[in-house]
């Protein structure tokens, strides 16, 4: 069967990240976290006191980072690691999603980035999830698209992420936290958020989880029948 790039774009906390995770598991693809990629070089600015205005401290550090996943046996996940240490838990926090737009939109470390998220796409058969994979990271995804849901509903999810790993923060707070990211990741100069001119279109806000996975799942198929007939048209001709 060919293989296809599922590129899955979209709003913070609008639950791209698990509807990709799980896509992936159905389709048995490899599943990448491009936010976790940022996070970890976010965390590592923040920790090593990197000024993201100083391009030669910039650039020494992204030398310096190395990013990877390996699969958590107990918990059944992918969790970054940074330079060797599982940093999963530490990159979900709110004082580093409070600093990772503004690092995100360094173009030296989206540059980074892209060229590593490209490299792990070369062979394809992957689901990756993000704000610009369909536009710049794999403009060529056989399958790409762009997820979003009401602001309120985001800030909620988001809230019942945090209160799970121990962490209690008002709603207004982290509703002003996503807007604020909202506004860095679509103005940004550098690859900004936006959507697809052939990306499907998805509001989750009134869907449930299995809904939104079963939904791309089947887009996928479509995508991978598709991709199947032209290649066997082509060996016939």
């Amino acid at each position: 069967m060919p293989k296809i790039i599922v590129a899955i774009d979209g709003y913070s906390s609008c639950g791209k990240s698990t509807t990709a995770k799980l896509v992936a598991k159905q389709l048995n693809y490899p599943y990448i976290d491009t936010g976790a990629m940022y996070r970890a070089v976010t965390l590592y600015f923040i920790q090593n006191h990197i000024s993201g205005t100083n391009p030669k401290e910039v650039e020494n550090a992204l030398a310096q980072i190395q990013i990877s996943f390996r699969r958590h046996p107990e918990l059944g996940r992918n969790d970054t690691y940074l330079n060797g240490l599982n940093v999963e838990d530490e990159i979900r926090k709110m004082y580093v999603s409070e600093k990772v737009s503004d690092v995100s939109a360094i173009a030296e470390v989206r540059h980074a980035l892209v060229a590593q998220q490209q490299r792990m796409g070369r062979a394809r058969g992957i689901v990756m999830d993000g704000r610009d994979i369909g536009t710049v990271v794999f403009p060529q995804a056989e399958l790409k698209i762009f997820m979003t849901a009401d602001p309120l509903i985001r800030a909620q999810r988001r809230q019942q992420e945090l209160m799970e790993k121990g962490e209690l923060i008002g709603l207004a707070e982290i509703a002003e936290n996503l807007k604020m990211r909202d506004h860095i990741d679509t103005h940004r100069a550098e690859s900004p958020l936006r959507q697809a001119a052939d990306a499907v279109y998805i509001d989750n806000s009134l869907m449930t989880l299995d809904e939104q996975v079963e939904l791309v799942v089947r887009l996928a198929d479509a995508r991978i029948t598709s991709s199947l007939r032209s290649r066997e048209i082509n060996r016939t001709k």
